[in-house]
């Protein structure tokens, strides 16, 4: 059993809070906290290909043709004319960049004691 520096009645070790007069009860560990930071090189990453996402947006073949979708496919493929730019597919294509480049960069962030 600890004393409460407060009221001085006892108190059970575990206890965060004294049962007499409610005062928190400081414990004497000092408890160590690292900091955890964001990988910037994946974010640094998931801007890119947000940006190519944008300047590139996703297309889809004209509508009297069978349907096709490349995306980033763009360098060897360019659009055929009367190609449509599909704002329903850029959007689920950023949306899925953003999410994927977010946890990645949390799953891989770097940790430091302090």
């Amino acid at each position: 059993m600890a004393t409460c520096p407060s009221c001085s009645a006892s108190i059970p070790v575990a206890a965060k809070f004294c049962p007499q007069c409610g005062k928190r009860v400081h414990s004497h560990e000092s408890t160590s906290y690292g900091t955890e930071t964001l990988n910037l090189r994946i974010l640094y990453i998931m801007v890119g290909l947000l940006l190519l996402a944008v300047l590139f947006p996703p297309w889809e073949s004209p509508p009297e043709t069978p349907p096709e979708f490349l995306g980033f496919h763009f360098i060897l493929s360019p659009p055929v004319p009367g190609a449509v730019v599909s704002r329903m597919l850029q959007t689920i294509q950023l949306v899925t960049i953003a999410v994927a480049g977010l946890y990645f960069s949390w799953v891989f962030r770097s940790k430091s004691k302090e």
